[in-house]
């Protein structure tokens, strides 16, 4: 009997290590920068912004508020969220047209309707990413594409509103590809800056841009 008490209270022991040990490793973030490189592939050959540099996402995370910039030499592309609201804007340009474009809830959920239910599978391979251990998890988009992340759950912004794709992922994506027959894009973690994000980032401008609704957008063949 004594030894079946002290067998029990040694396995309580090692499971509260494990669990602490666990909580200890994660790290929740309510403010973050994240820069991505991504290279675009069709037919096996590798497409970046020119021969000399390479197409960058940034996306900035502040509380419910996230900001993100893709970039190459040939287009540009901002999008500012409220995780709160359900609303922001799209700015781009377009044929030298700088466009702002409102974007209301309903407009979120059709521009993000592929990912819904979207179910990422764990799968036994691992790797480090920029000194964080990550995990490979697979999944299938509604429009057919295989979907492949490295992600890390050391490092968890509180909201995950600042990318629909990985609402359903448990950790933060350092790696990943979605890939449809000879197509693909890759995006991988370039940096992380965990320092405090200016508010100013979210500021939507009040000039210099035409402004539409998103259906107006749609026309133009704009959506982003």
């Amino acid at each position: 009997m004594k030894n079946t008490i002290l067998l029990h209270s040694f396995l309580l022991a090692i499971i509260n290590f494990v669990v602490v040990g666990n909580l200890y490793a994660q790290k929740k973030v309510s403010e973050l920068t994240l820069v991505y490189d991504y290279v675009v592939s069709n037919n096996g050959a590798e497409k970046t912004s020119s021969n000399s540099d390479m197409a960058t996402n940034t996306i900035y995370i502040k509380g419910n508020m996230s900001r993100s910039e893709m970039k190459n030499s040939l287009y540009q592309s901002t999008t500012i969220y409220d995780a709160n609201s359900n609303r922001g804007v799209i700015l781009k340009e377009v044929s030298g047209q700088k466009l702002l474009i409102r974007v209301s809830p309903d407009n979120w959920d059709e521009i993000n309707k592929p990912y819904d239910d979207i179910e990422f599978k764990n799968t036994p391979e691992t790797k480090t990413i920029a000194g964080y251990k990550c995990i490979k998890a697979i999944a299938k988009t509604k429009d057919g594409y295989t979907f492949t992340v490295y992600y890390t759950t050391e490092l968890i912004p509180e909201s995950r509103g600042f990318n629909a794709k990985f609402k359903n992922l448990n950790g933060l994506p350092l790696e990943y590809e979605l890939a449809n027959g000879s197509f693909s894009i890759r995006y991988t973690i370039a940096g992380i800056n965990l320092n405090p994000v200016p508010a100013s980032k979210f500021d939507i401008p009040k000039t210099g841009y035409r402004e539409m609704t998103y259906e107006e957008s749609k026309k133009l063949n704009t959506r982003g």
